[in-house]
């Protein structure tokens, strides 16, 4: 038994150190080149042309980051400079290019289970997102 216990930890530590060398490689990150799409009256959208990937359903997947617009009567600081924007929120979207759909799949690193599909329509930043993101992914899609 001892020996079988002693076993189990010794793979059990060695596939955990393995996962974090892994994990902490740089070569796990990609080169980020974020795009901003034309900004609009509910904020400022990126898209990073470096995430830009074909996921095993044949659609894209990409990361995206979205900043609210400050409110219109938020005042100024108390030595008359603008205040700080509100912070952004990063997304990973799945996009389906040939139907105009999307769903985000993450928020914020929070996986998104089971999130449902969005027909785009009626917000300009997600519609000129997909369309950017779409036009550059399209050599992959052909390859698909």
């Amino acid at each position: 038994m001892r020996r079988l216990l002693a076993t189990l930890c010794t793979v059990l530590c060695a596939g955990l150190s393995a996962a974090l060398l892994l994990l902490a490689s740089p070569a796990w990150a990609g080169p980020v080149d974020w795009h901003e799409v034309a900004q609009g009256p509910e904020g400022r959208q990126w898209w990073d042309a470096g995430s830009l990937r074909i996921n095993r359903d044949g659609n894209l997947t990409v990361l995206s980051r979205f900043q609210p617009a400050p409110p219109a009567d938020q005042p100024l600081n108390r030595d008359g400079s603008e205040p700080r924007p509100p912070a952004s929120d990063l997304y990973v979207m799945e996009i389906d290019c040939g139907q105009d759909l999307f769903r985000d799949t993450s928020i914020n690193g929070i996986p998104q289970w089971g999130s449902s599909w969005q027909v785009v329509r009626g917000d300009g930043l997600i519609e000129a997102t997909i369309k950017a993101v779409c036009a550059a992914g399209a050599d992959l899609l052909a390859g698909s």
